[in-house]
């Protein structure tokens, strides 16, 4: 059970937050729910939610806005709920920031079943400290934070997840399908190239010069590994 922690539900069809907000009270979590985008911020500001639950289509500031602003101010994983299930509007809103997405029509377990995943994987435990290149990239598992050259780095849990797994194995090569299990979820049924826009959006944050990327290194037809050198 997940205690009373707090998800906050985004969604302007109000029988399907209803219906969302049963199903997870019934785990355990406490919930919230926004109609619109301005009272997204503002009770996510005040309730600081363990996990956001996302419409993209909504009044007022639009669910991609939304989750710019909630990126920016921190990491709280966020699942888009989406009616759009072009494979453009999924990666373009993992671009800015959401960590899993759910096409509508949706089962609700389903729902319930990736809020667990997506919270697994944010609470699992790592190796305390990992630091590659002199200190020029240091990752600590036990506050789940990233240093670039001494300055703090926002991930999102995907990224921070994507990364650890790499470099937890330095030269080692990864294909997608095993980034996917590793760093996503277990019951992942999306698109590979998923594992493409991560590592785009890890390389502008960590490496020195993303166009050419010393430490996520794409390994043509296979996958990619991590390349640092470990201190």
């Amino acid at each position: 059970m997940a205690g009373k922690e707090t998800i906050l539900v985004v969604e302007d069809e109000l029988k399907i937050a209803e219906v969302l907000k049963s199903y997870l009270e019934r785990e355990g979590f406490s919930v919230a729910c926004a109609q619109d985008g301005e009272e997204a911020l503002r009770l996510y500001a005040s309730l600081s939610p363990v996990l956001v639950l996302l419409d993209l289509m909504l009044p007022k500031r639009s669910g991609e806005e939304v989750c710019r602003e909630i990126r920016a101010r921190g990491e709280t994983p966020i699942i888009m709920l989406t009616a759009k299930a072009e494979e453009a509007s999924i990666l373009g809103g993992l671009a800015i920031g959401a960590d899993d997405y759910v096409t509508k029509p949706f089962s609700p377990r389903q729902v319930v079943a990736r809020v667990h995943a997506v919270l697994r994987r944010t609470a699992s435990q790592q190796p305390a400290e990992l630091r590659f290149d002199d200190g020029q990239l240091v990752i600590n598992a036990n506050t789940r934070t990233v240093y670039r050259d001494g300055e703090a780095v926002t991930l999102t849990p995907s990224e921070y997840s994507l990364l650890l797994a790499l470099a937890t194995h330095p030269n080692r090569t990864y294909t997608r399908d095993e980034l996917i299990s590793l760093a996503l979820r277990d019951d992942y049924e999306g698109y590979d190239r998923v594992i493409d826009t991560h590592i785009k959006n890890l390389r502008q944050k960590i490496e020195p010069d993303a166009k050419r990327p010393r430490f996520l290194v794409t390994v043509y037809g296979v996958g990619y590994r991590f390349g640092g050198g470990k201190q």
